[in-house]
């Protein structure tokens, strides 16, 4: 088993939209990075562990559980003209970006950045490395554990 970060702007998908959805699972739609992509492509596999966190919000942190739900796809968003995530260079016979659907586990207490940063149990976190921007990191399973055994208790 594998942990991950997964982030989301909760005005496009929270934690509490993820628990009311059919199955409490949800299409992770929009990764448009090819680092973040590959993760899901070449990585992460049914179950594996995920920590749910609200990004680019008054309060970005860690706002509850998440499982890896489905094997990866062709996002469709790639194909929609509509859609803020189209990428015209993207073919349904060759499609460029890929996504896995998420279950939600449970809604935590949220844990803000701000306190992730103050413990030293975290610090290789690659979410709290300066620069770092990916929407989806591996997470250690000591930094997992403490996180869900200290952390969401």
């Amino acid at each position: 088993m594998q942990y991950w970060l997964m982030k989301s702007e909760p005005d496009e998908v929270s934690i509490d939209d993820a628990l009311a959805a059919p199955q409490q699972t949800v299409a992770w739609t929009g990764v448009r990075n090819y680092q973040a992509r590959n993760f899901m492509r070449d990585a992460m596999r049914i179950g594996d562990g995920v920590l749910f966190y609200h990004s680019s919000c008054a309060e970005p942190g860690i706002a509850g559980l998440a499982e890896v739900a489905s094997t990866p796809y062709p996002d469709p968003t790639q194909f929609d003209p509509a859609s803020k995530y189209h990428d015209p260079k993207a073919k349904p016979e060759a499609p460029r970006w890929l996504l896995v659907d998420v279950r939600a586990v449970q809604k935590s207490p949220m844990i803000p950045l701000a306190l992730l940063r103050t413990h030293a149990e975290l610090a290789e976190m690659l979410i709290l490395q300066k620069g770092s921007r990916l929407s989806i990191t591996p997470v250690t399973p000591a930094q997992w554990n403490f996180i869900t055994g200290h952390l969401m208790k």
